[in-house]
This record gives C-alpha cells, structure tokens and sequence, in this order.
C-alpha cells in the first residue's frame, strides 16, 4: 500500500520561507499519476493549494502564485517505487497558517480538488506569525 509522509513544517515569521516535502512509499511510478499540496485552517474547508502531475504540469491556487513552487523528484530505488514531491513556501503571510496535506493519486492530472485523490498523509503544520 501507497504511504504518504509530509515533512518540513514548523513556525516562521511573516515574510519568511519554509519548505515542506512529501514522501511516498511503494509508489508504482508511471506517467499518469498526480499530486497535490492542501491546507486546512482551524473552522475552515480544505483547499488546494498546489498539484503536479506525470508530465510536469504545475497548478496553483490563485493565492499563491508567483510565492509557492511545487516539485517532484524520484527516489534512488530503481524499481521506482518512491517519490518525493515538496513544496516551496516564499513570502510566507499569517494568513497561511494551516494544516498542510499531501496527496496522490496513481491516475490523473494535476487537479486542486480533493476528489482528485486517494492517497494522503497525516499533515505537516505551518505556523507563520505577524
């Protein structure tokens, strides 16, 4: 079974930068796969924030272009069977203080919406301070 383990969060303050990074495990690497960076803030719904997928297209919240970047690597296994996605968090405001959520999906393109995907991790917190 596909695990999915998010790294990197923590506290910064407002301007600053953070990187969090996703790990996935027994990952049956093709070209159709799909991931995606959430957030979900205390008393609010999830959102997507970020989403790659097998052929290089990126997709961006509207709120975050131009500051955060998504990124895929593969693994030194040579079976292909893990992945590392991160996502790279410039400009950091208070407002994007969240849970953050990586997703993947073995079938897809680079989506924002939840529905989208079937595996997921535990999260990572991002904190940013005023």
């Amino acid at each position: 079974r596909v695990k999915v383990v998010e790294s990197g969060g923590g506290s910064v303050q407002a301007g600053g930068s953070l990187k969090v990074s996703c790990e996935l495990s027994d990952w049956i690497y093709n070209h159709a796969y799909c991931m995606g960076w959430f957030r979900q803030a205390p008393g609010k719904e999830r959102e997507g924030v970020a989403a790659i997928d097998g052929d290089g297209t990126t997709l961006y919240a509207d709120s975050v272009k131009g500051r955060f970047t998504i990124s895929q690597e593969h693994g030194k296994n040579d079976e292909g069977r893990q992945m590392y996605v991160h996502l790279q968090m410039n400009n950091l405001e208070p407002e994007v203080t969240a849970m953050y959520y990586c997703a993947a999906e073995e079938t897809c393109s680079a989506t924002l919406s939840d529905d989208g995907y079937y595996y997921w991790g535990q999260g990572t917190q991002v904190t940013v301070s005023s």
